[in-house]
């Protein structure tokens, strides 16, 4: 095996062991001696390739946010043509994906939150885009809002371990959001402002003084 393959192995053994400390023990527990007991590395080696916990963090957001951009534009290349949302329903299923997937992007993205809010502003400019696009496509923009941040709070409720949903309930609530059937009769169009008159209203006549 060349250098740069055994150099790309042991970060790839890094990341892995990084997301499973980060899904036992939580994201206080991450240390690079963590890291290199866990994946097997020695600390020198797990330092060859990440200097530092912020290091690590940062290459596994960008990791696992490459990892849902692939699932995210697979997804939208089979519903673009069929959905009336497409944009939504992409980013629907990708949450709903990230819910059920083991070691899921979003527990580096918990993790990131927790120990550096500002590696967040990536994800979170990503996020803007996303939600501009849905805005655009959607009849009923604040409907479409509300069902991605039902399926958002799904995510991170369960996440956190907040939620008391099992998970046939998580289940069956992540496939009503996405059905759009069952929300296309609670649309109601955003009305449109009346556009202004190019003249003024005229100011009442003030009562004559009397003499």
């Amino acid at each position: 095996m060349d250098n740069a393959r055994r150099s790309e192995r042991s970060r790839n053994a890094a990341l892995e062991a990084a997301i499973a400390i980060i899904a036992r023990d939580g994201p206080g527990r991450l240390t690079l001696d963590a890291i290199a007991r866990e994946s097997g590395l020695s600390k020198g080696g797990v330092m060859h390739q990440f200097r530092t916990k912020e290091a690590v963090l940062k290459a596994l957001l960008e990791r696992q946010m490459a990892h849902f951009e692939e699932f995210s534009t697979a997804f939208m290349a089979k519903v673009g043509a069929s959905s009336a949302n497409p944009n939504l329903a992409t980013q629907l299923a990708t949450i709903r994906e990230a819910a059920t997937s083991p070691n899921s992007a979003a527990l580096a993205l918990v993790a990131a939150m927790v120990e550096n809010p500002s590696l967040m502003a990536l994800p979170r400019e990503r996020e803007t885009e996303r939600m501009a696009a849905i805005r655009e496509e959607a009849t009923d923009p604040d409907l479409a809002m509300l069902r991605w941040a039902g399926a958002m709070g799904l995510l991170l409720s369960s996440l956190f371990g907040m939620s008391p949903l099992s998970k046939d309930e998580h289940k069956r609530l992540f496939s009503r959001l996405v059905d759009d059937a069952q929300w296309t009769r609670l649309e109601q169009p955003a009305a449109k402002r009346p556009a202004k008159s190019a003249v003024a209203p005229a100011k009442a006549a003030s009562p004559r003084k009397r003499a």
